[in-house]
């Protein structure tokens, strides 16, 4: 039975740089599967805060639709002439509701700002990460060429992406 021969590309030595380029590789990858899940719990806080934002100004139409409504009626008292005790019971009526109503579409309209400014301050840190999220994919893309073409340039190009994907992920942080 003949005997199976298996060459190896190298003789008998171990690629060193090969060793070192797969450790980098490794790292760019921890290091994208990070900012990868940082970008989506970002994303996700952002539609959270959006979807709290547009809840609170509907609440703030429909107190500004009461308040409205009760300015009809004030207005329907005035131009119907309406006098005595009863009408005057209404406008007193009418005027703490209205006192009320413009009182709680104030604190209202101040938390679906506050909402709203939630929501772009999670979407310009998410932009951020996003960014750091490509620049780390295009790193590992970079430096893995290297066991293609065995070129030290495709790891060296991938380590500085990498390094600069992480320095924007890190300011997304600071937003």
């Amino acid at each position: 039975m003949p005997e199976l021969e298996i060459h190896h590309e190298t003789e008998h030595g171990a690629d060193a740089t090969g060793r070192t380029v797969g450790i980098v590789a490794a790292i760019l990858a921890v290091a994208l599967a990070i900012v990868s899940i940082v970008s989506h719990r970002t994303h996700t806080a952002a539609i959270m805060h959006k979807s709290t934002a547009n809840d609170d100004w509907a609440h703030y139409q429909a107190e500004r639709v009461k308040y409205h409504n009760l300015e009809l009626g004030e207005n329907l008292l005035a131009v119907f002439g309406a006098k005595g005790a009863a009408a005057d019971a209404m406008r007193t009526d009418y005027d703490g509701q209205m006192r009320k109503y413009e009182k709680q579409g104030k604190e209202i309209q101040h938390e679906a700002e506050a909402a709203d400014g939630a929501a772009e301050t999670d979407e310009h840190r998410a932009l951020r990460f996003d960014i750091g999220e490509g620049l780390l994919e295009i790193g590992l893309v970079l430096t893995s060429l290297y066991f293609i073409s065995r070129r030290v340039m495709f790891p060296v190009m991938g380590v500085v992406a990498g390094l600069a994907g992480i320095a924007i992920a890190i300011t997304g942080t600071m937003v």
